[in-house]
């Protein structure tokens, strides 16, 4: 069993960091959040919010002092940019938290990592820890995630025990990315199904992410840890077809369903065109499509949570279906319509 010692959150700004961090203080934890912003909401329930930045080796590492665990959630997101701030948030900061730790003695470390490290290009049906990590993607995001997770494993010691978590496509109440963004390209239109329309995916409820977390620093706590050093794919275990469940979310929200389509083919042209026309407008923002969303779209991405279950403990808590139901009137709420 994890011990009681306070804990550091990275990225407590975002849903997952935001969620394990809420947690933790209702368990009574003391929690300290390292965050390039201030974290009101978190400091009002009783966290430190420490403003910083990777870089600041000082700040961060007088962030660590006196923690137990570092549950590092932090990390640059997105299907589209140069890989230079990919790798420098993502592997960079993961190597400048892992020297924090080591100097402030932190015996703990849980790294969020992601599922698309070990993206191939094609269908990801079933696979486990066995898949190889990616060195190659049409963007950064996942190379920049798998070298990360190459520092943590390779991190791994007797003094610094660490743990690699994979969630997929994480969803439910407070969630601002996955479902919110689906259903708003819905809305408007501007949504197609790509490729055949069977193809099956993972999802993962909030909840059960938390959860994950929370084992898996138990579980590196132990004395005889098989989980240190290791990487763990933590999903739902109920592998729906995407297009399918994407449709249940608009009748929830009260939104069409999403009919048109569009060969896989096709979307990876569109994907390319918006791409190179994004770098040479010299814009910020994710293209509305691109090669590596279009795989995405149209490929099966589900994954054994064996090992999880074995070496963690991990049973997930909250359904799909339960999860549905809870973000259903909320959907209904957001988006303004009543549900068809």
């Amino acid at each position: 069993m994890a011990d009681s010692s306070p804990v550091l959150v990275t990225g407590a700004s975002g849903f997952i960091g935001g969620r394990i961090a809420e947690r933790l203080l209702r368990e009574g934890r003391k929690v300290r959040c390292y965050s390039r912003r201030d974290i009101p909401d978190l400091a009002t329930a009783g966290a430190e919010v420490v403003v910083g930045q990777f870089e600041d080796n000082r700040a961060l590492t007088a962030a660590c002092k006196g923690v137990g665990t570092v549950f590092h959630v932090a990390g640059r997101v997105g299907v589209w940019g140069p890989a230079e701030p990919f790798f420098r948030v993502n592997e960079g900061g993961t190597r400048a938290v892992i020297r924090a730790c080591r100097r402030a003695d932190v015996p703990r470390l849980v790294y969020t990592s992601s599922p698309s490290v070990v993206y191939n290009g094609g269908d990801l049906s079933g696979f486990d820890e066995s898949a190889p990590l990616c060195t190659t993607a049409p963007c950064a995001y996942p190379t920049s995630k798998a070298a990360a997770e190459r520092v943590v494993s390779a991190a791994n010691s007797r003094l610094l025990r660490t743990v690699s978590l994979r969630p997929h496509l994480v969803w439910g109440p407070g969630d601002r990315n996955v479902v919110p963004r689906c259903l708003a390209l819905a809305k408007s239109g501007r949504l197609r199904i790509v490729g055949s329309g069977t193809n099956r995916a993972d999802l993962t409820h909030i909840e059960n992410v938390v959860d994950a977390h929370l084992l898996a620093e138990a579980a590196i706590a132990a004395p005889e840890s098989s989980a240190a050093g290791r990487a763990y794919f933590i999903t739902n275990g109920e592998p729906v077809v995407l297009w399918d469940f994407i449709n249940e979310l608009c009748a929830a929200a009260g939104i069409a369903p999403v009919r048109k389509r569009i060969g896989l083919p096709a979307a990876m042209a569109v994907g390319a065109v918006l791409e190179l026309a994004w770098n040479l407008m010299r814009r910020r923002e994710d293209p509305p499509m691109t090669r590596f969303v279009a795989k995405e779209l149209a490929t099966d991405h589900f994954f054994s949570i064996d090992a999880a279950r074995r070496d963690l403990g991990y049973a997930p808590r909250v359904s799909m279906a339960e999860g549905m139901r809870e973000l259903a009137p909320m959907l209904r709420e957001e988006f303004g319509t009543p549900n068809r």
